[in-house]
């Protein structure tokens, strides 16, 4: 069954890669991001992509309250329907304990945790329409495996927020359960985004030392997991996250 799928923070990384594979299965997919030359080269490349879904792009800055309501309501505007929303759009700050800025801290907050939250209490008219018993409608956040396991790097406000994004998605799990909404997350561990490549070009050969299957992930393998929690093989699956890091979190 074809759905209507929004990303956020679709223009890289496992946003970018979910894009072309939920458009390879047949969905229609509203891809969001902050810069329109980036959300036209997302869209011309999710278009080379054989599949008969419809594709639409939405620009805004998740960072502010104001901008992502203002996303929600061209959004309801423009779109007939949401059967699915993935809270992707992330951001990440890394400066020494002693030094650690206000502006850092908040920037990353606002982005991964109140943004997600925020963004979908706006849009939960549209799931609660399209979600049933048959056919839940789904909110898929991305969280990380730092939010289940303290990073080594000093990005104190990326990993408190993604153990926030973690409770999070439980306490909407909670609630939703009975209006057929299912709230699920993916952790994902190391992998290649613009996010990431200050990092990965830093330590990158001792993080694939450090993981049990001897390197970082790559786009498909979250994407992978985004398709089951969108899928009717995840319906009677909620309040779950999923890690996606080659092991490094639990062995």
């Amino acid at each position: 069954m074809s759905k209507t799928i929004l990303i956020t923070g679709a223009t890289d990384g496992i946003g970018f890669e979910t894009a072309k594979v939920l458009r390879a299965s047949g969905h229609s997919v509203l891809l969001h991001g902050r810069s329109a030359a980036k959300l036209d080269a997302a869209r011309a490349a999710v278009a080379d992509v054989d599949g008969d879904g419809r594709i639409a792009t939405y620009q805004a800055d998740l960072s502010s309250i104001a901008a992502t309501r203002r996303l929600a309501d061209e959004i309801r505007r423009a779109e007939p329907d949401l059967d699915v929303l993935i809270n992707n759009a992330g951001a990440a700050w890394g400066e020494p304990i002693d030094e650690y800025s206000e502006s850092g801290w908040d920037k990353v907050q606002n982005i991964n945790l109140k943004g997600v939250f925020f963004l979908t209490q706006a849009l939960l008219p549209m799931l609660r329409k399209s979600a049933s018993a048959d056919n839940p409608a789904r909110v898929i956040n991305t969280a990380s495996v730092n939010g289940i396991e303290p990073p080594e790097l000093e990005t104190y406000a990326y990993s408190s927020s993604k153990a926030g994004v973690i409770m999070l998605t439980r306490h909407l799990a909670k609630r939703l359960a009975s209006e057929h909404i299912l709230v699920n997350a993916i952790a994902p561990g190391p992998f290649p985004s613009q996010m990431m490549k200050a990092t990965l070009e830093s330590f990158g050969d001792a993080i694939k030392a450090g993981n049990p299957l001897g390197r970082i992930g790559t786009p498909e393998d979250a994407a992978g997991v985004a398709i089951f929690l969108a899928s009717r093989a995840s319906a009677y699956t909620t309040g779950a996250t999923i890690p996606v890091d080659g092991g490094s979190a639990e062995v």
